[in-house]
């Protein structure tokens, strides 16, 4: 065997190894084309011949459908969650925190979007089992809302309610922030300082109480 044929071997790898790399070559060129990204260009960003993309995905909806399941995927925003520092003040926990499961929002708007330009996820939704799907999303909000609680512990003390329930309401703030259309949307700035202090400054709810 010359050295151009062994240059030329690909590595062994099993199907689910193979799946999850052309996904993640796929993502931007989804997250850029929309559906309209070719199976060739997929398979020229993942360095591999198109045929292969066909031997672990049926069609192209699939490799779709497995891109949208990915970008769903909570692990790196769970993993990057669980590393923020718990010995620092609870408003840089909470920032950080906001940062973190912004950029997850932010992928997966940037996917769904795509896909829904020409009704894609419709399509793709229709095609799979709809209580696995809202199981799939649950168990996608489920985790990070877990570590977020885990953030707020450390001052379980001096909480009014649950970090739990503190938690799932931080997680609703956040991906309520950026649909904001009647003004600008909440940075992370803003929205960490009303959680943590409310809509009203300090002496404002005696005022608004009096009468």
């Amino acid at each position: 065997m010359n050295e151009s044929q062994t240059r030329r071997r690909a590595p062994a790898m099993s199907a689910e190894q193979r799946r999850a790399m052309i996904v993640t070559a796929a993502l931007p060129l989804v997250i850029e084309y929309g559906p309209l990204v070719t199976t060739a260009k997929i398979a020229r960003a993942a360095g591999i011949g198109e045929g292969t993309i066909f031997r672990v995905f049926t069609d192209k909806e699939a490799l779709l459908a497995a891109c949208l399941e990915e970008a769903l995927r909570p692990d790196d925003t769970v993993a990057h969650l669980e590393g923020i520092a718990l010995d620092q003040p609870l408003r840089s926990r909470l920032m950080e925190a906001a940062e973190v499961m912004r950029g997850y929002m932010n992928r997966i708007g940037d996917v769904a979007g795509a896909l829904a330009s020409v009704g894609k996820t419709a399509r793709i939704s229709d095609a799979e089992d709809m209580e696995g799907g809202r199981r799939q999303r649950e168990e996608g909000l489920a985790a990070p809302r877990a570590a977020l609680a885990a953030l707020l512990e450390p001052d379980r003390d001096v909480l009014r309610l649950e970090p739990e329930r503190l938690a799932d309401l931080f997680q609703l703030m956040l991906m309520s922030a950026g649909r904001l259309v009647a003004s600008q949307p909440l940075d992370d700035e803003e929205l960490v300082d009303l959680f943590l202090n409310g809509a009203v400054t300090s002496g404002g709810d005696e005022r608004g109480g009096a009468g």
